[in-house]
């Protein structure tokens, strides 16, 4: 699960050792605990940006409950396929994980045509359709309006996902659907504010997954 080459592993070593240094040293420490941390610092490491450690937010069990569906082989939902590309295939077959991201098949774009709604919104009553959701990681990085149908669907119990990581960027209710999913009961990884984006997805399912593995 680590970097396959000595010079890559020792510069993430080296990376991780700094982030570790900086936050104690810089920014009044941390109160993560041993599971939540290594999602926050591989965060700072894709990002640069040390803010997110007061940005972030977990349910009390939800690392837990994602390494134990890593485990379990559960499929991974997203939002955008920039998710999916930005998923190690090494990571994913340790357990047998696959990622999956409907919006850019034909009967999502001809729902949404029809209904009006977004595709990601329709890409999600697909996914619940084909049996993707169930004991499932949802990852949305980009659409609020998927945050928000997977939220709606969960509660209403049409869906049972694991783990929703939650962050979508933006300007237009991307920080409302953080909220909604923060206090929704579910368990989630999020954070607060307009920041966020795929590769912070890619980076907690990463860290998901190393965790998962040791």
């Amino acid at each position: 699960m680590k970097q396959l080459t000595q010079q890559g592993q020792q510069i993430e070593h080296d990376s991780f050792a700094q982030i570790d240094i900086e936050i104690d040293r810089d920014h009044g420490g941390h109160d993560f605990n041993n599971l939540e941390w290594p999602v926050i610092r591989r965060v700072i490491h894709t990002s640069g940006d040390f803010e997110f450690a007061t940005l972030f937010s977990f349910s009390e069990e939800a690392a837990q409950k994602g390494i134990d569906a890593i485990r379990n082989g559960a499929n991974i939902v997203t939002d955008v396929n920039m998710i999916v590309t930005g998923l190690s295939d090494r990571r994913m077959a340790t357990f047998g994980n696959q990622a999956h991201c409907l919006i850019s098949e034909p009967k999502v774009i001809d729902a949404a045509i029809a209904s009006g709604k977004t595709r990601a919104i329709e890409a999600a009553h697909q996914a619940a359709t084909a049996g993707l959701l169930d004991g499932a990681i949802i990852g949305i990085g980009n659409a609020p309006t998927a945050l928000f149908e997977f939220i709606r669907m969960a509660q209403a119990g049409e869906i049972n996902p694991a783990l929703i990581i939650g962050l979508p960027v933006g300007f237009v209710r991307a920080d409302e659907s953080k909220q909604a999913l923060m206090q929704s009961g579910l368990e989630h990884i999020s954070c607060h504010g307009r920041k966020g984006g795929s590769t912070l997805v890619v980076a907690a399912l990463h860290a998901l997954m190393v965790e998962a593995a040791k």
